[in-house]
């Protein structure tokens, strides 16, 4: 499936949206191309100010949330290796990352002390917080990745992709949301979610991140979720492979950090890969390898919610 002009344009002009600058400009292009599509976006600003989430829709009323976090990160030497369904070994790389930055820590307390005998507690103390510190910043406030293609500009190019293709009758049933600062730590949507209290216990949000590498795309469902056997069967038929795709609603143990996480009937959706060693595993994201734009899983997606909102069946919520 060839790219939309849409989509085209978020591909060539706006992969990188991390600084308050590229954000706005991000912003003001993608309100600009909803309003021509008959919508009426709002930009939520949160209470302190950090974080504007873009809103389409009145999530007070709207019976399905659909997200995904327009913010993007900082290029990092290594990618966010990402194991849903392996806790262990998402611990294990999460450690071997602390290890890293201990090890640059005794390194240069071992440099140090070899050039400057009798080097000072404090001195020694002093090095130790500046490594770790630079180190947090980088992940946090480095350099920007110029390549975002899955990390999450396929979750802003999903969402988009749906509100147009989606009927006007259908618009009211529907909450869009573009969240600000989830690499900063989910900040967007607590913002979002704390203000919307309806939403985030009754409604059933999907959270489309990191949507576009890999051939098997997975819903996981939260906790409380879990326990609501009609909706899992809604997503289930409505969220239907092809090809050498799959699709699968993970009911049994599965995690997956991103905004799905604020809503209590949260939905993480993603795209993996697998094998044997790992079992399903997420690699690229945060490095420059990010490049990988799959549209058939956009186009599987978009079917999807357009299906769901074709079932007449009512949820209620836990």
């Amino acid at each position: 499936m060839t790219l939309t002009p849409q989509a085209q344009t978020v591909m060539e002009q706006f992969q990188v949206r991390k600084s308050a600058a590229q954000k706005k400009k991000f912003r003001a292009w993608l309100c600009e191309e909803l309003q021509k599509a008959g919508y009426a976006p709002v930009i939520e600003e949160s209470k302190d100010r950090m974080s504007s989430n873009v809103a389409v829709g009145d999530p007070e009323s709207a019976e399905l949330l659909l997200t995904a976090h327009y913010d993007t990160c900082a290029v990092l030497p290594f990618p966010n290796f990402i194991t849903p369904r392996n806790l262990l070994v998402y611990i294990l790389y999460q450690l071997l990352i602390c290890a890293g930055m201990f090890a640059m820590v005794f390194l240069a307390e071992f440099v140090l002390h070899s050039l400057f005998e009798g080097f000072p507690l404090w001195g020694a103390m002093l090095t130790a917080y500046g490594i770790l510190i630079f180190c947090v910043w980088w992940m946090l406030g480095g350099r920007a990745n110029k390549h975002t293609a899955n990390d999450n500009t396929s979750g802003v190019l999903t969402l988009l992709k749906i509100a147009l293709a989606l009927p006007e009758q259908e618009r009211s049933r529907v909450c869009f949301v573009f969240f600000d600062n989830e690499e900063k730590g989910m900040l967007g949507s607590a913002a979002f979610a704390k203000a919307h209290q309806k939403a985030k216990k009754e409604t059933l949000t999907l959270n489309f991140d990191c949507v576009s590498d890999g051939d098997s795309l997975q819903l996981f469902p939260s906790r409380g979720l879990k326990k609501d056997a009609a909706a899992l069967e809604r997503l289930e038929w409505a969220f239907a492979g092809a090809g050498c795709k799959t699709v699968e609603v993970v009911r049994g143990f599965g995690f997956y950090p991103s905004d799905n996480a604020s809503f209590k009937r949260g939905v993480g959706v993603c795209a993996l890969k697998h094998s044997r060693l790992v079992g399903w595993y997420m690699d690229r994201i945060h490095t420059g390898r990010d490049t990988v734009l799959d549209t058939e899983n956009i186009r599987l997606l978009r079917s999807g919610v357009l299906r769901l909102l074709e079932q007449t069946v009512e949820e209620h919520p836990d």
